[in-house]
């Protein structure tokens, strides 16, 4: 028998999705444009264009670890403006800089989910002061919600799925596949997504 979303009383906000509804949704993926920063140029334009916004979505991606013990650091950083989802690879030193200035940038909201274990890892790759930084699994867990993962809270608040194939694929790489930039590029563009309808059913913080 199919589970029953649980709903939200107050707002009409479903609390939680099943699976057999989440296979339902439509697959949707990021269809826009990427840009993989691999010259000065396209950083340049990173820079720019990052800072004429006022929101952005924000994750991370970490080679996986299969055995016991054994943990990586953040190896890829997402980040998606309004046009454009940029992609950080961290082995590119010359991309640190721009990182810590766009976390410490006060005018500048970065929406994503599950960021605390992000941020932390993040600070031993490139030091900084976070400002601004908006976790979105913390906002729907405040709002009543009992998921709040990206794919829950995409499925519950954007109605569709967003698959996961490449999750544990090598994010290490120097050179990533056509497949892991466009998950990495998805996820980014979902906490963005996100943030908008959260702001648009007023379940944001004041101010954010």
């Amino acid at each position: 028998m199919r589970a029953k979303t649980i709903t939200h009383p107050e707002r009409g906000i479903a609390r939680a999705i099943s699976r057999e509804e989440m296979a339902d949704l439509p697959i949707r993926r990021y269809e826009g444009r990427v840009c993989l920063v691999t010259t000065t140029r396209d950083l340049a334009r990173a820079r720019t264009e990052i800072g004429d916004e006022s929101v952005v979505g924000l994750d991370t991606e970490t080679r996986p670890a299969f055995r016991k013990g054994v943990s990586y650091l953040p190896c890829l950083v997402q980040v998606a403006a309004a046009q454009t989802v940029y992609l950080f690879q961290l082995r590119r030193l010359d991309v640190l800089p721009a990182i810590a200035d766009l976390l410490a940038a006060p005018h500048l909201v970065k929406a994503g989910v599950g960021l605390g274990h992000d941020l932390r890892t993040l600070k031993q790759v490139v030091p900084f002061t976070e400002q601004n930084v908006l976790d979105l699994g913390q906002i729907a867990r405040h709002s009543g919600l009992a998921q709040t993962g990206v794919r829950n809270l995409a499925g519950i608040f954007l109605g569709y799925r967003i698959p996961k194939g490449t999750r544990t694929s090598n994010w290490a790489v120097t050179h990533l596949s056509a497949q892991q930039i466009t998950y990495a590029a998805t996820d980014a563009w979902v906490c963005r997504e996100l943030y908008l309808q959260f702001r648009s059913l007023d379940l944001l913080p004041y101010g954010a």
